[in-house]
């Protein structure tokens, strides 16, 4: 299962919304910094309105949705890549993460203190993305170091490790993030074997206040964390309210939606959170529905029939003779497999076809 790791600096939100996201009161929140030394970790679902749909279609009481790992990690300080706040430990949790939530506070409160001592989101993302490009520029002059003499002797995966690394280099010298680096397709397969912590996907999360979240819009720290993503990070930034979504927690479905209602918004920025970082790390969902169940199965982007069978079992991948196709929108807009059957939308697809995300399948294999 692939995982996401909450980053940022201390007393930010991120324990808060970690046990929000998880539904747990795993990660001990405090007002104080490193509260959280190993880090916590917790499954979590991907809501996705269309289960409910698919459920009625198929006359199912079972049902079972694509879920991520997120993992709380300990909050980053300056020096952090000098070992300053135990910054090695904390940094090699980092490593372990397939893509990045740093968790931006947006919000003013004298009661809970600051690293920096006051509010400054912009300052604070540069400080953690300061330390990430530090490691990673020791981390490249290092591997650098070790295969230059195999470059010389000839080695030509030394070589193409070389020329790789010279380009990253002056990259993250110039304080930009691996992740934005000007590669070849090749060149980034070659990178992916050094496991730089900013070659990782990233989004952002601004934690504003409760009764900032309705107005989060024209809130003057949350434009400047998305126009910051976009220039220099290239990437989304999701509102959400840390105290909020840790109040949601002990409700009910119903008790949490008129919660909602009474602060004016419709959703709660984890829900959006949730599918943004499974939508960071290119992933993809089908769904297979039938009166045992109805299930949400997690692939990547691009991936084919046999592919997404083998998520199901090896033994599917390995015998796959063709997958029993219908787009979700065509299988709710008929109102059964019968109906999309006898229109044409119900097909058969062999091995190089391309799962699109909202197929449900069923899958014809032998062994």
């Amino acid at each position: 299962m692939l995982k996401a790791g909450i980053v940022g600096l201390p007393n930010v939100g991120k324990s808060t919304l970690f046990n929000a996201v998880t539904r747990t009161r795993k990660a001990e929140a405090a007002n104080y910094p490193f509260c959280t030394i190993d880090p916590n970790v917790g499954v979590v679902t991907v809501p996705d309105e269309r289960l409910a749909v698919l459920q009625q279609i198929a006359k199912t009481k079972v049902v079972i949705p694509a879920a991520i790992e997120f993992v709380d990690i300990a909050g980053l300080v300056k020096g952090a890549s000098q070992g300053e706040g135990l910054g090695n430990k904390f940094l090699s949790h980092i490593r372990e993460v397939d893509a990045i939530v740093q968790v931006v506070r947006c919000f003013e409160d004298p009661d809970i203190i600051h690293v920096a001592g006051s509010i400054d989101p912009v300052r604070d993302i540069e400080t953690i993305n300061t330390e990430l490009v530090l490691c990673d520029l020791e981390a490249v002059k290092k591997r650098h170091e070790k295969i230059a003499k195999d470059a010389k002797r000839g080695d030509k995966l030394a070589i193409a490790e070389e020329a790789v690394l010279k380009k990253l280099e002056p990259h993250l010298n110039s304080g930009k993030p691996a992740l934005l680096a000007d590669l070849t397709p090749e060149d980034k397969h070659i990178s992916k074997g050094f496991y730089l912590l900013t070659d990782k996907p990233t989004i952002f999360a601004a934690n504003v206040k409760e009764s900032d979240l309705a107005t989060a819009d024209t809130n003057p720290h949350v434009a400047k964390v998305r126009e910051y993503a976009k220039a220099h990070v290239g990437c989304e930034t999701t509102v959400i309210s840390a105290q909020i979504e840790s109040d949601l927690t002990d409700l009910t479905p119903e008790e949490a939606k008129q919660f909602l209602a009474e602060l004016g918004v419709q959703e709660s920025g984890v829900g959006a959170l949730i599918r943004a970082t499974y939508h960071l790390l290119g992933l993809r969902t089908y769904f297979t529905a039938g009166e045992k169940e109805v299930r949400a199965w997690t692939i990547h982007a691009g991936d084919t029939a046999p592919k997404a069978a083998g998520v199901i079992h090896s033994d599917f991948e390995r015998g796959f003779i063709k997958a029993e196709t219908v787009a979700y929108d065509d299988l709710v807009k008929l109102g059964s497999v019968a109906a999309a059957r006898d229109k044409g939308l119900y097909r058969m697809e062999g091995k190089e076809y391309v799962v699109k995300d909202g197929d449900v399948l069923l899958f014809k294999f032998n062994v």
